[in-house]
């Protein structure tokens, strides 16, 4: 179909009918492409609209060795860290207060972000992408899901690593934007002096089957220096990766009905529930529990006696320990 020749139809028409018919014109326009041109998107790889009032976005973010050091995991207000096939880990990185220019590299979502996501209000996913299996489950999510499809102009692939460790997100070019606040608010946590008591602690290691995470305090940084897999972690310029406060919550990790390629099943991490934990800030260990009741419950953290703890001031990593 011509535009021009549609136009100079109109012309013969009455100015009334004429305005109309190129309005339908360029909504047609409009929508027989995607935004990359190439047609029309399933509703899995397309965002709800809601995603400019969200309250935070989280980004699967790849953690082996030839991911790191990860872009915008610094400037990130809490860091997941969860078990993966074949033993490994990944990170969900959550943003609210501000955003980085870039985040990456991303990889794909998985079943546990999906009941994990649901402690925060309508958030936006940005992913790689997923199993076909689970995509249905990622459509009836309380989320917008806004992988490469979604926002192709959102996503690059960096020319210094390999394929698919080298995909990067510009998170101004998706639906969202910073709230200024911090995302520990959404889950209903708040900065505080420590509570009493603890015991003083150096260095917490925490093991996935092939992966590891270390936590060690730097009194001069008032953080926890973050190592993966026995070397330091590092930000894109070169600088420690640290948190303010570290928490080890002690999950069940269990087989889950999804698997990769390899033929490694991918685990599911329980984060509804309640169990022990452990909540390290200012060079101490607290003892805590953990517990949420349902998948739209935050997770609350307590001493031992039932008393909330408060969190240092800073970046928030969450360690999904396997019990």
């Amino acid at each position: 179909m011509s535009v021009a020749r549609s136009n100079a139809s109109a012309r013969s028409k009455t100015p009334a009918a004429a305005l109309l018919t190129v309005l339908l014109l360029v909504l047609l326009a409009a929508g027989c492409t995607g935004g990359d041109g190439s047609g029309t998107e399933s509703r899995s790889s397309s965002p709800s609209g809601r995603g400019t009032d969200a309250k935070v976005l989280a980004v699967k973010i790849d953690n082996v060795a030839p991911a790191r050091p990860q872009t915008g995991l610094e400037q990130a207000d809490i860091v997941y860290v969860e078990q993966v096939e074949a033993g490994l880990s990944r990170l969900l990185a959550v943003y609210s207060s501000e955003l980085p220019p870039v985040i990456g590299p991303v990889r794909s979502a998985r079943e546990t972000d999906l009941e994990l996501l649901r402690q925060f209000d309508r958030p936006v996913l940005a992913f790689s992408g997923a199993q076909s299996r689970l995509l249905p489950a990622i459509d009836r999510a309380p989320l917008d899901a806004v992988p490469p499809s979604a926002a192709p102009r959102a996503y690059f692939r960096g020319p210094e690593r390999p394929a698919p460790h080298n995909l990067y997100l510009r998170p101004e070019r998706i639906p969202y934007a910073a709230s200024g606040t911090e995302a520990v608010e959404a889950l209903g946590l708040r900065f505080g002096p420590a509570p009493p008591g603890g015991s003083a602690e150096e260095s917490r290691t925490v093991r996935f089957p092939s992966a590891r995470t270390t936590f060690t305090w730097s009194a001069e940084r008032e953080r926890w220096l973050v190592s993966m897999d026995g070397s330091p972690a590092r930000t894109g310029e070169g600088g420690r990766l640290g948190a303010a406060t570290v928490i080890v919550q002690d999950v069940t990790v269990r087989p889950s009905a999804f698997g990769d390629r390899s033929g490694n099943n991918t685990p599911f991490t329980e984060t509804v529930g309640s169990g022990t934990a452990h909540v390290l800030r200012d060079g101490k260990a607290y003892e805590a529990r953990w517990a949420r009741p349902s998948a739209d419950a935050d997770t609350a953290f307590t001493t031992p006696d039932g008393e909330r703890i408060d969190l240092a001031s800073g970046p928030l990593w969450i360690v999904y320990a396997p019990r």
